[in-house]
This record gives structure tokens, sequence and C-alpha cells, in this order.
């Protein structure tokens, strides 16, 4: 706790003073183009990854990056989407995995989740994640293939969002744009769902998804 109280100060004294206009400026409002949503993993921090001040990420965290299909049920992570959506009017959605992610290494391996009846209840929006591993990865093993479960559990995740009535929308109106990132925490590396080539590459490499064509109306038939 120590240590946090220091970081404050240095804060403070480092980070705050020399930009205290910016802070101030944010005080009355924010405005981010970019909805992350990425893991509660400590390794992780969106923010450094991207390069990003304060006020440029709106940032949903749970473990496994999970977004639960649309449902009656209202929980944080829709009501988020929904603000994040309607209110800020992002342009983009960014889910991000990440290797060595324990999430995903129970979904791989479900032993030790008796103890945990509440993960466990949160990773059944893993299923698809799972099966798709069950039936096309059976030839990997280890490491490799805890990272082809977060790689599709990213693309799950993704086809989740898509379900919400806003975002669904937004595309449909060409105003909002979806990516699927995965950050190996060994190299520093970020990998992007290239949808042309249908698989991650360098996010530097992978050509963002184009906005759709936007429709005001189909004609009568």
């Amino acid at each position: 706790m120590q240590k946090l109280i220091q970081g404050i100060h240095e804060f403070q004294r480092s980070i705050f003073r020399p930009q205290r206009e910016l802070f101030e400026k944010l005080a009355s409002g924010q405005s981010p183009d970019t909805l992350f949503i990425t893991c509660s993993d400590s390794r992780i921090n969106p923010n450094l990854i991207t390069q990003t001040a304060p006020g440029e990420l709106f940032i949903i965290r749970n473990a496994g990056n999970i977004i639960p299909p649309h449902s009656p049920h209202v929980g944080g992570e829709a009501a988020t989407i929904e603000y994040a959506v309607a209110v800020l009017k992002v342009k983009d959605i960014i889910i991000c995995g990440h290797t060595h992610c324990g999430a995903m290494k129970a979904v791989v391996d479900p032993k030790g989740l008796e103890e945990l009846p509440r993960v466990a209840a949160w990773l059944a929006h893993t299923e698809a994640t799972r099966q798709i591993i069950r039936e096309h990865y059976q030839h990997l093993e280890g490491h490799a293939r805890i990272t082809a479960t977060v790689q599709e559990n990213v693309l799950v995740q993704l086809e989740h969002l898509r379900t919400h009535p806003l975002v669904a929308s937004r595309l449909a109106g060409g105003t909002l744009r979806l990516h699927g990132w995965v950050y190996k925490i060994e190299t520093g590396e970020v990998f992007a769902f290239d949808p042309e080539q249908r698989q991650f590459v360098p996010v530097t490499e992978a050509r963002l998804p184009a906005p759709p064509t936007p429709v005001s109306h189909f004609q009568s038939i």
C-alpha cells in the first residue's frame, strides 16, 4: 500500500502538475473515440500499450475480456457499451485478449473451477470458444492451444458484441467499426484480426475493417 501512496505523490508532482491544463479540461467532460475491452489481468495496461492519454480510451475490463450476448438481463458490460455508443458516440470498439490468460486456461482445462462457482458461471459466456477449440484444435497442446483459445475467444466475443442492438444499428449505419486484438505479453507485440486474411497479423500490417455502407431504407417489394 505504501508503494501506491508514494505513486500518488509522484503522479501529482511529475505528471499532474506539468499537464494541469489537460486535467482541468477533462474535468468538464470526455470525448473518447474508442471503447477498449480487455482483461482484468494486472499485466495489461491499455493506455501504456496504445500510448494514449487520459480521456482517449473508454475502458471495460473483466476476466477474459468477455461480452455477454444481448439479453433482458442488465449487466455492467451492456450498460457501459450502451453509454459508449449512444452517449459518447465512439467510432471504434476493440476487444483485446492477451497471451497467458488465466481465464482462457480455465476454458481449456476447467479443473479447479469447482471452488470458483462465480468464475465458472462467468466463463459460460465462452462456451462457443470451448466448442471451437474442442472441434478444431485437437492437434495443438500447451501454450499453442491456449494462444488459439485466446484468439478464438476474441472473435467469439466480437460476435456477442454484434448482438447488442445499438452496436448492430451503428454498424449498419456505417458509424462504428469493430476490431479484434491480441497482446503478446512477452514481446509487447499486438496482433489484429484481418478479415481478408482470416487470421491475426501484426497490427501495423492489418487492414482496418471498412465501415459498412450506410443504409437509409430498403425499397418496398
